[in-house]
């Protein structure tokens, strides 16, 4: 089987490392790509997606992964449906959950699936009015597509309207922040769960937590993640059917009824009150890092997966997960999230530790090849990802292996998976 990859990221690349243990696949492309990607198969540079369509033709390209938002809020896969491509992701149509934030809170409104208490709204009389009705914090959303970074948690009254007058006047956020969501701050913690779905049935990936912050101790500024571990141990059998029957099934019941069946990946960022699953928000594609962790945990192979999601026969398929836990920390560069840093060569210590060799390694992300050296480039430079038969293991043996990377400014946590070390 012949694979491409869309996108450029650690999400991407850990999707292609499973694919490549895989015997059934033969050759793997990224479009994109990144630096290291080139380890694992070949980079297209092609960002045409009528273009790259063809290039899947003239490639025999049995199945293309979409990893980022983008491509599929720009309708990349409907271009390629229409030329009879094998894709997995959601169409144009149903990636508007993660596209537009006033759609996600709509629908969820509609369909009855538990949220917090919200407005929608273009008007800043109407939004500061509401923000008066709520208690601190407030959560302020920008509508659109803003990288991760369009949420604000404002501490109090002023902040939040300061945030949403930010986001309407287009100086936050541009077009993407004229349509705010403001909403009540829910108190509980947080879960990243996964459904893949081919448009009627789903599989349910084991629940992961990541790690926003920047700084330990869940402290410094949001950023698009700074590590992840899964499964979590604060999760049962009961909230998993509460997940699937509140949440799950009624939004895949409710995009059919839409006219926009949701095939692909359904990111649930949910936020567990009093025992209770409540939808923070829906994204379209995997989280990274998640995906980092959630990937080698895999026992039923990636392929498989992916192919019958795509072809509508997940019905038809029994999957099955590894025994064990998987601990990602993310190293990024020097100056992120804030700013550009110089790039700086990545040196990775040979490892002669067989408990490292087998169960550590590293998903690229931020990276570029020159010379057959690589560098570190991106905000998010890499992540080291360790396994273990408990989550203390499988911690320890990420932190050894992130003590084996080298670069100029690298930063890093040291607490990952600290909520389920002290649960």
């Amino acid at each position: 089987m012949n694979i491409m990859i869309i996108g450029s990221g650690g999400r991407e690349f850990s999707i292609g490392r499973v694919l490549k243990q895989d015997e059934q696949v033969e050759k793997l492309y990224f479009c994109p790509g990144n630096g290291a990607t080139t380890m694992l198969g070949e980079n297209v540079a092609i960002s045409d997606y009528e273009k790259l369509a063809q290039f899947a033709l003239d490639n025999a390209i049995d199945l293309t992964i979409v990893g980022p938002e983008t491509p599929l809020t720009d309708g990349v896969v409907d271009i390629f449906k229409s030329h009879g491509l094998v894709i997995f992701g959601p169409t144009a149509a149903a990636a508007q959950l993660e596209g537009s934030k006033v759609y996600m809170k709509n629908f969820l409104a509609k369909y009855n699936i538990p949220t917090a208490r919200y407005i929608e709204t273009a008007h800043i009389g109407d939004a500061f009015k509401f923000i008066d009705s709520l208690q601190t914090p407030i959560v302020v959303k920008a509508d659109g597509l803003c990288a991760g970074k369009g949420v604000i948690i404002a501490q109090d009254f002023d902040e939040a309207k300061v945030a949403v007058s930010e986001m309407l006047s287009g100086k936050s956020f541009g077009d993407a922040g004229k349509r705010v969501i403001i909403e009540e701050f829910l108190d509980g913690y947080e879960l990243s769960m996964f459904a893949l779905c081919d448009g009627k049935d789903f599989i349910l990936l084991p629940a992961a937590q990541d790690h926003k912050r920047l700084l330990d101790n869940d402290e410094g500024p949001n950023t698009g993640g700074m590590g992840a571990y899964a499964p979590t141990p604060l999760v049962d059998d009961e909230l998993y059917e509460k997940v699937k029957e509140r949440i799950i099934r009624p939004t895949l019941l409710g995009m059919q009824a839409e006219n926009a069946p949701f095939e692909g990946v359904l990111f649930i960022g949910i936020m567990v009150v009093k025992g209770e699953p409540i939808t923070l928000e829906f994204n379209v594609r995997f989280g990274d890092p998640e995906c980092e962790i959630l990937m080698p945990l895999l026992k039923t192979p990636a392929r498989e997966l992916f192919y019958k999601a795509a072809t509508k026969q997940l019905d038809t398929l029994n999957v099955e997960f590894h025994n064990k836990f998987a601990v990602g920390v993310v190293m990024a560069s020097k100056n992120y999230p804030y700013d550009n840093s110089v790039p700086a060569e990545i040196i990775v210590d040979a490892t002669h530790h067989d408990e490292i060799l087998q169960n550590t390694h590293i998903s690229y992300a931020g990276v570029t090849m020159e010379d057959d050296k690589l560098y570190a480039t991106g905000g998010r430079v890499l992540v080291c990802v360790g396994l273990g038969d408990t989550i203390k293991s499988a911690r320890d043996r990420a932190y050894m292996l992130c003590g084996q990377v080298h670069y100029a400014g690298k930063k890093l946590r040291t607490d990952i998976a600290y909520q389920a070390l002290r649960a």
